[in-house]
């Protein structure tokens, strides 16, 4: 009994030692998000700050200043949300790890945005306004300010959902509701609008059976075969090959407008002078790598890593030239308006508005990009290196094809349908293979219909959830840029 003092002192210090640890890692746990959020915020303010050296003197001015505070807010939601479509196939196959990509994002999105960033941006994303149909600058520019915040606003609500939308579509439907609010239905241009939505449906599908396509091949030719080493030294150098090409034709047909124009002919005879010259190289690297490995499909993985990490990259290169111009288009389109008391249907970038976009891009994929990277890496189906590779080739492949055909396609779309693409084609496979093998099984041992359907290797809460955001983006953010530009026309215009 003498005992039972110290004891029970020791038993209430634990206690009180736990009580107090659980309280320092709840404030932890939800200190996380208010420190990006504060990061984010402190950006925006420096941002908006900034732009006061160019534009401080008059009231006109303090518009602009807004313009480039709700610029930067844009900028972050897309480096929040747009990015994770680019390197989250290749953090869910393990090829990089999440601060790798981070990194690898927010420097080839920069350089893309700031080295080959369109000097000229359509001011009415794509046609969709007649400008003759506003008014006055006035109204232009409010329309403007209310597509701006309306699509970072929506762009913003889907991160939160977790749900990874198309920036461009956004700005569409943000500059479609603010043309309809100031000048009626009359000035939306609907053949446009409908090439826009019919590609809600192209860019998926388009991007999905490309995908299922090159992976159905990987499978055939060098999976299935008995020695697959032997089959992945003959076919992964050409795979890179024709990576490389794709690649040279993307970013001369769409990442290098800003240094050389260069027309379909010419960009096909500079991919394929490209990818034979990887071939050339890539051959004698990959049979030297395969030297020692077993003979089995853990194998395999190591031969696509480094091109997987490769395509990442050129694919966020790419994204920067040519997204992050149409996001901060309408910006553009205000300080345009405001230096010189008209409005045009392209204008020109300010350099100072490209760098907004790249360092909001960054911050925003640092800062909250985590999320939806794991959502497409790994949370609607399982990816390794070979499936990751098939979604970044069809990406640009799905694009280069949608540019001949002169269809509006978003990257986003493109690259979300490559997953479901090898994810839905790794069912339709494994159910094919699952009925083959029952067949030869006794009745007893084999897999019943209801267990083969529980199997499901693509999540369908996932799929419902993007489809439905995907389907309201343009709707979504039509109605809210119309709500926020009869707001600020009441409030600033009477």
């Amino acid at each position: 009994m003498a005992n039972s003092g110290p004891t029970n002192q020791w038993k209430t210090l634990d206690r009180d030692l736990g009580r107090i640890g659980a309280v320092e890692f709840a404030t932890q746990y939800v200190a996380q998000p208010l420190v990006g959020l504060g990061i984010a915020m402190t950006f925006i303010v420096v941002v908006a700050l900034a732009s006061t050296l160019f534009f401080g003197g008059d009231s006109r001015s303090y518009v602009v200043i807004a313009a480039a505070a709700f610029g930067a807010y844009m900028a972050v939601n897309i480096g929040a949300n747009d990015v994770a479509n680019n390197m989250g196939p290749a953090v869910g196959a393990n090829a990089l790890t999440m601060g790798g990509a981070i990194v690898i994002a927010a420097l080839c999105e920069s350089a893309g945005a700031l080295l080959a960033g369109g000097d000229v941006v359509s001011t009415i994303s794509k046609g969709i306004i007649d400008p003759e149909s506003v008014a006055s600058s006035t109204v232009f520019i409010w329309a403007m300010m209310a597509a701006l915040i309306s699509s970072a606003l929506w762009v913003n609500l889907a991160t939160w959902v977790g749900a990874p939308v198309s920036t461009t579509h956004s700005v569409v439907g943000g500059v479609m509701g603010a043309g309809i609010a100031a000048a009626g239905f009359a000035a939306v241009n609907w053949p446009t609008m409908s090439a826009i939505a019919a590609s809600w449906v192209i860019s998926p599908v388009l991007g999905g059976v490309i995908a299922a396509l090159f992976l159905a091949f990987i499978k055939t030719a060098i999976i299935y075969q008995d020695d697959k080493i032997a089959a992945a030294r003959r076919w992964v150098p050409v795979l890179i090959g024709i990576m490389g090409g794709v690649f040279a034709m993307y970013l001369a047909m769409k990442g290098l407008k800003k240094i050389v124009t260069v027309d379909l002919i010419t960009a096909c005879l500079i991919g394929l002078a490209i990818g034979a010259a990887i071939y050339a190289v890539s051959a004698p690297m990959i049979r030297r790598q395969s030297e020692g490995l077993e003979n089995r499909n853990r194998s395999l993985k190591v031969l696509f890593n480094i091109p997987l990490i490769l395509s990442a990259a050129l694919l966020s290169f790419a994204h920067g030239a040519n997204d992050v111009a149409n996001a901060v288009g309408p910006l553009a389109a205000i300080v345009h308006a405001e230096e010189f008391g008209t409005f045009a249907g392209k204008v020109s970038i300010p350099t100072w508005v490209m760098v907004i976009g790249a360092f909001g891009i960054s911050f925003g994929l640092i800062l909250f990009g985590p999320k939806l990277i794991r959502m497409v890496g790994s949370q609607i189906t399982k990816l390794n290196p070979m499936r990751a590779y098939c979604v970044a080739l069809s990406a640009a492949i799905t694009v280069i094809v949608a540019s001949w055909l002169g269809l509006p396609v978003s990257s986003t779309h493109i690259a979300v349908g490559g997953v479901f693409g090898v994810g839905f084609f790794r069912e339709w496979d494994a159910e094919r293979r699952a009925r083959l093998s029952s067949a030869q099984r006794p009745a007893a041992k084999r897999i019943a219909p209801e267990e083969r359907r529980r199997r499901k290797l693509v999540r369908r809460s996932h799929f419902m959830t993007i489809i439905a955001a995907w389907v309201v983006t343009v709707p979504a953010a039509a109605i809210m840029s119309g709500l926020i530009f009869l707001g600020l026309q009441a409030a600033f215009v009477g």
